[in-house]
């Protein structure tokens, strides 16, 4: 089967072509128009297309298929909608259909960006230009911190978290994930746990969450100077505390010369020469924001118990596959380490990497 036609049935499995012309023809221009569909990406829990149909281009964004129901894309395209007329560079939301009758699942409409995500090999200029680089990574933080500004109720996300004792529950809600599908011993556990419960900082002002702020879900215009095109991927989008995801960026940015956090052995984009580092990423988030990174190292600590526990589930299911399925050995490295890199904070009381 030849690689084109591989992903014409890709998208024929997920996609009903006539159900989702009918409905574009109802919410979107260029009826009687013949409808192009490529697939963009697949993951875990979502499946990106792209349409084009009247000289017209759109993104389609809809759950994996077998996923189980939920309101994610009604919830995605919520958020999406409440960035309107702010300064977070986003995705414009066109139009959500909840009706599964369409295409079997929740599904919805934004208009397509121009830019891409970072990943190596980097495309000219960022590749070659350590200054353009370095601007990528103070582009991040500026993103980060204009999301953090939004106010959350006057945007109409009321109701869509639950901000009161945020951080009090998290430690709870990861460690209970991992005890569901946990297969193995992982000593480190009951370190970061119980030391995260003893030093929960107090909470500031309740804020809008990306909740996976990091290079992979955040596309950059394709020319100098370095600008965020738009911020993406908002599945785990919440309303809490802001310092969660300056924390997980940072636990996740590793360094050059640093074994990668998630004990992969891959190189990241941001250990290539010219990137920030987590120091001055980090002082330019709280010059951008205002706010105390005192506990900083407690959010770094979080996200990678957090990360720790969602992978070990991913884990169980590789396990219940074989040892010999490709995810299996990665992933039975991997858990282990972001927990050891936890721990070394633990260790130093606190202080971030």
């Amino acid at each position: 089967m030849t690689d084109a036609r591989h992903r014409e049935d890709l998208v024929a499995q997920l996609i009903d072509r006539e159900r989702l012309t009918a409905w574009l023809d109802d919410h979107l221009p260029g009826g009687g128009s013949p409808l192009e569909i490529e697939r963009i990406t697949s993951g875990a829990s979502n499946e990106v297309f792209e349409l084009r149909r009247a000289g017209e281009c759109w993104v389609l964004r809809r759950p994996a298929r077998g996923a189980p129901p939920s309101d994610t894309m009604a919830r995605e395209f919520r958020v999406l909608r409440a960035l309107d007329g702010t300064a977070v560079p986003h995705p414009t939301p066109l139009a959500l259909c909840t009706d599964p009758e369409v295409m079997g699942a929740p599904f919805y409409l934004m208009e397509r960006v121009d830019g891409f995500t970072p990943r190596l090999p980097l495309p000219p200029p960022f590749a070659d230009d350590l200054t353009a680089r370095h601007d990528m990574g103070t582009a991040l933080v500026d993103a980060l911190g204009e999301l953090a500004a939004v106010d959350w109720r006057a945007a109409g996300l009321d109701g869509f978290g639950r901000p009161d004792r945020y951080l009090d529950r998290q430690v709870d809600r990861w460690l209970g994930q991992l005890e569901q599908a946990r297969t193995r011993d992982l000593p480190a556990v009951d370190v970061v746990s119980e030391w995260l419960r003893a030093h929960t900082p107090s909470m500031g002002d309740a804020a809008i969450l990306h909740g996976d702020y990091q290079f992979a879900n955040v596309m950059f215009r394709p020319d100098l100077p370095a600008r965020v095109a738009a911020v993406i991927d908002w599945e785990q989008s919440t309303i809490g505390d802001p310092l969660v995801d300056i924390g997980w960026m940072l636990a996740l940015w590793d360094e050059p010369g640093e074994d990668p956090v998630r004990g992969a052995g891959e190189t990241r984009v941001n250990q290539q020469p010219g990137f920030p580092s987590r120091a001055e990423l980090a002082a330019s988030y709280a010059a951008r924001t205002g706010f105390s990174l005192e506990h900083l190292g407690w959010y770094e600590v979080l996200a990678l118990f957090k990360l720790a526990c969602v992978l070990e589930g991913a884990y169980a299911r590789a396990s219940t596959r074989g040892t010999d399925h490709p995810a299996h050995a990665r992933l039975e490295a991997i858990v282990p380490a972001l927990l050891t890199s936890a721990a070394r904070i633990v260790e130093t009381g606190g202080h971030p990497r």
